[in-house]
């Protein structure tokens, strides 16, 4: 049998606030799912998704299906903090790729890819709908905006010393 996750009252009377928001429970799916993961460490494990099979009544591949489909549900676990480095066009012609080329060179990860002290991961993500202060990254819920290798340097040295909040919120 497949193990099902268990969370503590206060959290499942998160969930059950955004399910009343809903006509149809399916239709809380996503925000349930920022909820699991981030009680989950941050990505959406099996006994998760189990749990979020049985409570909004829909089959366990449904789930799946939603969370491979976006960008900021994670279904493998991340570093502390999650480097989004925006791919789409607008970012990529204002140099996108050097601030991927800078993080890779610095924490000597690809994308796709975590830090063995498990601080960093690299993602290469579709557009973040901050075009008009391209090139941009996200990490956690956080925007950074206009950046250049220089300022990808600066965050970087920021987050090894705990200095930026933790991406998992």
């Amino acid at each position: 049998p497949q193990e099902i996750a268990v969370f503590p009252p206060e959290v499942e009377a998160e969930m059950d606030r955004h399910l009343a928001k809903y006509p149809v429970k399916r239709s809380a799916i996503l925000p349930l799912m920022f909820i699991v993961q981030r009680e989950r460490g941050g990505y959406l494990d099996p006994p998760g998704v189990a749990y979020l099979a049985d409570r909004l009544g829909v089959r366990i591949t449904d789930i799946w299906e939603v969370a491979t489909f976006y960008s900021m549900i994670n279904t493998e676990p991340v570093g502390k903090y999650h480097l989004q480095v925006c791919k789409t066009l607008s970012c990529k012609i204002m140099g996108a790729g050097k601030l991927t080329a800078k993080c890779t060179e610095r924490l000597g990860i690809k994308p796709g890819q975590t830090t063995e002290d498990g601080l960093f991961s690299l993602s290469e993500v579709e557009c973040l709908g901050s075009c008009g202060t391209a090139p941009m990254m996200q990490i956690g819920f956080d925007y950074y905006e206009n950046l250049t290798a220089e300022k990808v340097e600066e965050i970087l040295d920021q987050c090894s010393r705990g200095e930026l909040p933790n991406g998992v919120r």
